[in-house]
């Protein structure tokens, strides 16, 4: 079933035409890659789907409904989380904070029970904390709950942004290059998070220029070439694809 369907998706910035008539179709309950060279469009069609930026023209459905990603917190609550290729902590408070703060956009009190302190303010900040502990057991880190965001390891802060996102509760979640940085081991620690977060009924959107991750731990992607879609179906059949070959500089071997 649908989750998200992107029809003829469009950006340009002056002169450059980034994004050309894209179409695409993420299922539920699956991991769809968006790949493609430098310069191909595929982080600009994340953005334009995550809200980061506004599409000259085109349709989204998320869930069967229309959906218009004209500012991020909307984005948020309708239920897409993101990550960033460079992280985004924060970093002077607690790792278990910082996934708190993803989980306050489910959160109904506001300012005003927060400030006194209401019974109902309490019993949810103490929910949030649970849901946070929760997240952080998750990925793995709970260890490490009660220090700072910036004296995590690297791999281990990447593991943090994919508990924060999880913890809004999204239907889908969209990963911007989660691997940029790691090494080989950390890189398959990963692929197994992923595919768990899958298994669990969570669908993934991914941009990722490691394309041998991409290719093991995808059910589907879509291959773009200056901003238009170049190939798209399982990692096996794209693979063969004559036209990414090219695109890819050469050889079954790149991709």
């Amino acid at each position: 079933m649908s989750l998200l369907s992107v029809q003829h998706l469009s950006k340009r910035f002056g002169g450059l035409l980034a994004v050309n008539d894209v179409s695409l179709t993420v299922n539920a309950g699956e991991i769809y890659g968006l790949i493609g060279p430098n310069g191909a469009g595929k982080t600009t069609c994340f953005n334009l789907i995550t809200g980061l930026y506004r599409a000259d023209s085109g349709e989204f459905r998320l869930d069967g409904l229309p959906y218009s990603p004209q500012a991020i917190e909307n984005v948020t609550r309708a239920g897409i989380a993101r990550t960033f290729q460079n992280l985004r902590l924060f970093n002077e408070m607690s790792v278990l904070e910082n996934v708190m703060v993803g989980r306050h956009v489910r959160t109904r009190n506001g300012v005003w029970a927060a400030i006194t302190r209401h019974a109902r303010a309490r019993r949810e900040e103490a929910e949030t904390r649970d849901q946070a502990w929760r997240w952080l057991e998750y990925v793995g880190i709970a260890k490490f709950a009660h220090y700072r965001a910036v004296d995590l390891a690297y791999g281990h802060q990447r593991r943090l942004e994919i508990a924060r996102a999880l913890a809004t509760d999204p239907k889908l979640l969209a990963l911007d290059e989660p691997a940029a940085g790691m090494n080989a081991a950390e890189k398959v620690a990963l692929q197994g998070l992923l595919e768990r977060i899958r298994d669990d009924g969570k669908t993934i959107l991914i941009i990722e220029h490691d394309v041998k991750l991409i290719m093991s731990a995808c059910d589907r992607l879509t291959v773009l070439d200056y901003g238009r879609v170049l190939a798209e179906g399982d990692p096996q059949t794209v693979r063969r694809h004559p036209d990414v070959i090219r695109a890819y500089l050469g050889g079954a071997a790149h991709v």
